[in-house]
């Protein structure tokens, strides 16, 4: 089956389409709906915020949505809004209490196809800065600073938390 007949039965599956996709996520669990993904900091009904295990990046959060959805399209207009807000606030309490050289935000969804964004403290002295996280290291991490990071992210926590809650 050639993939140049996009009419032809079957050829989202041979040419790696939307029902490839849909078959594999069928059949392959989802860490997102299994766990938690990281250390749970807040959970209600619609999403929940964790601190993700990051090598040399403590200040790396995720905010999950708890129903298993692929992309921000699929949730309704309020629960876009909410999505965002829980976004916002975690950017909010990193930029105040850490003082970063920058928040970085993505909805990646490449490799686990459940809705959840990135929110993470970046620094002029971590290991890839300027380059995303994702990227090669550019120096050494300096651990005495990801140490205090890691340390402060306790109390970051605790304020993500309480501002989620109010």
């Amino acid at each position: 089956m050639a993939c140049s007949s996009p009419s032809s039965e079957g050829a989202g599956l041979a040419c790696g389409g939307p029902a490839l996709a849909a078959a594999v996520a069928a059949l392959v669990p989802c860490s997102l709906c299994e766990t938690d993904g990281g250390l749970l900091v807040y959970r209600n009904a619609e999403f929940r915020v964790i601190q993700a295990s990051e090598a040399g990046f403590p200040a790396f959060y995720r905010v999950v949505w708890n129903r298993h959805v692929s992309q921000f399209s699929d949730l309704s207009a309020a629960e876009r809004e909410t999505c965002m807000h829980a976004v916002v606030v975690v950017e909010k309490v990193l930029s105040s209490e850490l003082q970063p050289a920058r928040v970085n935000l993505a909805a990646l969804g490449n490799l686990v196809a459940h809705l959840h964004w990135h929110v993470i403290a970046r620094f002029d002295w971590d290991s890839h800065f300027p380059a995303p996280v994702w990227a090669a290291p550019q120096r050494q991490p300096e651990p005495a600073k990801v140490a205090d990071i890691a340390s402060r992210c306790i109390d970051i926590n605790r304020l993500i938390a309480e501002k989620m809650a109010l």
